[in-house]
């Protein structure tokens, strides 16, 4: 499992917490009892390198194996030199198993060999050299490319028929992706799109994330360690906001005993979980960040951006699908329906779609605020109608995804409003034609119902308030406001056609309709 977060206090400061390594990989000892090939792949930060680490060390103290996890990595900085980028790795793999293995199963000096059978050579040498069955996990297979990556699969391929004396016994290549989507050439070229040239694989397994009771598992190791306790309420928002992802498990952690409530006699709460979440994405660490750069690869766009306007999919291949569930930014929801992975992904995803729209935004003078701090939503409307008549129609030119300008445009100023006062939540999901947003403002809240108007549609606003409705009666409020933007062609200018008025709800509740 991945390193959690340092217990505060007197304790140990390099302890960290864990559940069983293997608890989400079960099948993983019965494939290498098997002697089989085969494939982990599951997004950054899961687990999948520590959990296969703790395995192997596991395996070689049982004693029927000597078994060792090692990198490929170090040979992506030789994507078109096939001999260097297997000195590198090689390297790197004597560095791995003098701290991982006890001396009588250290490999032997790996034996010279031309370029393009290095790899080979090296797993033969090792396997021989071994009083035991030799199994090797190969991590981060996918940071290879070209040709380096494909001489060294079918290496792996033609070596795997002289197994268990002349070869690992059982293999595993870990990364990110299946083998099917291992890159053949740099960017966003083609991919290998079989398993040919590791045709030899018996199974592909993804790593889980943590369920809502192993969360609970994980954080009570802490009270237990320290007497510090997650009130209940905190525990169902921290599994809430994260879906179990582990990163953000154990990031939302940290941020709360270490940060916001560093006493150990104080419980966290379910306030101090929200404010923890709020710094995560302010902060936009290496992990959230690599996963927004994932947002302009053309893959990821041709599903994200009608998810974001609550369009059908279309014609995507089944590959982008998979590939974008395989790099946790989606997940498929109970009855199968793609969805964005979690609520913090979701806001992660849309304050970086919107950030350059939002760095863009001219100076707005906050006249929506009353005196004591509160939140005027008669003034917040106007403000926004100001804004849009002068500034939507440049600023729509700003936002990277076409089909849902608007929407961005519309959180970008939304940030302004509540600038580090409060909190947007965004619910957004595929053919469902809205966005609905939640703006926090201290103990203000402000639904707002997003519908888009489109060439060869009728006027949504019917539709409108109906949505409307269900999504006010859930958050039990009277009132919200429905953003209509009109997107259809020859229409007239945005300064002309913006505009506000009363309408109501089917069962009555007010609403302000923004036609913009």
């Amino acid at each position: 499992m991945p390193r959690w977060f340092n217990t505060a206090g007197p304790c140990n400061p390099d302890h960290h917490y864990m559940l069983p390594a293997m608890r989400r990989l079960p099948e993983v000892r019965r494939l290498v009892e098997q002697q089989g090939y085969f494939v982990v792949h599951a997004p950054r930060q899961v687990g999948k390198t520590t959990a296969l680490l703790s395995f192997a060390r596991e395996l070689t103290s049982e004693g029927r194996y000597v078994a060792a996890l090692v990198s490929m990595e170090a040979g992506a900085g030789f994507p078109q030199d096939t001999g260097a980028a297997e000195a590198a790795i090689l390297s790197s793999w004597r560095l791995a198993t003098r701290a991982q293995l006890p001396p009588n199963s250290q490999p032997p000096e790996f034996p010279e060999a031309p370029p393009g059978n290095r790899v080979a050579t090296a797993l033969a040498a090792w396997s021989e050299a071994t009083d035991k069955p030799l199994v090797t996990f190969l991590d981060e297979v996918d940071a290879l490319r070209d040709g380096v990556l494909v001489s060294v699969l079918r290496q792996l391929r033609d070596g795997h028929r002289n197994r268990p004396e002349h070869f690992p016994s059982a293999m595993a290549l870990i990364g990110l992706r299946d083998v099917r989507d291992y890159k053949v050439s740099s960017d966003d070229g083609d991919r290998l799109a079989t398993s040919s040239p590791f045709n030899i694989k018996v199974r592909s397994l993804t790593l889980r994330d943590f369920t809502e009771d192993e969360v609970t598992e994980l954080y009570s190791q802490h009270t237990t360690d320290t007497g510090q306790r997650f009130e209940p309420d905190a525990l169902a928002l921290a599994f809430e906001l994260t879906q179990g992802q582990p990163w953000l498990v154990n990031a939302l952690a940290k941020v709360a005993v270490e940060e916001l409530v560093p006493e150990l006699s104080q419980p966290i709460r379910r306030e101090d979980i929200e404010r923890a979440r709020a710094i995560l994405i302010y902060r936009q660490e290496t992990h959230l960040d690599s996963l927004a750069a994932r947002l302009r690869e053309p893959r990821i766009r041709a599903i994200l951006e009608p998810m974001l306007a609550g369009q059908l999919l279309g014609d995507v291949p089944e590959d982008d699908r998979r590939f974008a569930v395989d790099l946790g930014l989606l997940r498929r929801s109970a009855s199968g329906t793609l969805e964005v992975a979690n609520p913090i992904y979701r806001e992660i995803l849309v304050r970086s779609l919107a950030s350059g729209t939002r760095d863009t935004l001219p100076s707005i003078q906050p006249s929506w605020l009353k005196p004591d701090g509160r939140l005027d939503v008669e003034q917040l409307r106007d403000a926004f109608l100001a804004f849009w008549r002068q500034h939507g129609e440049p600023l729509l030119a700003t936002a990277p995804y076409h089909e849902v300008a608007p929407h961005l445009v519309l959180m970008a100023f939304l940030h302004r409003v509540v600038n580090g006062g409060g909190t947007i939540e965004r619910e957004y999901a595929i053919g469902r034609g809205r966005m609905d947003l939640c703006v926090r403002h201290g103990p203000d809240t402000l639904a707002i119902e997003i519908k888009v108007w489109r060439d060869r549609e009728s006027d949504p606003l019917t539709e409108g308030l109906e949505q409307l409705d269900g999504y006010l009666q859930g958050l039990g409020l009277d009132e919200g406001w429905l953003m209509l933007f009109d997107r259809r062609s020859n229409q007239p200018s945005i300064a002309e056609r913006t505009r506000a008025e009363q309408a109501r709800t089917p069962s009555g509740r007010r609403v302000t309709v923004i036609r913009a």
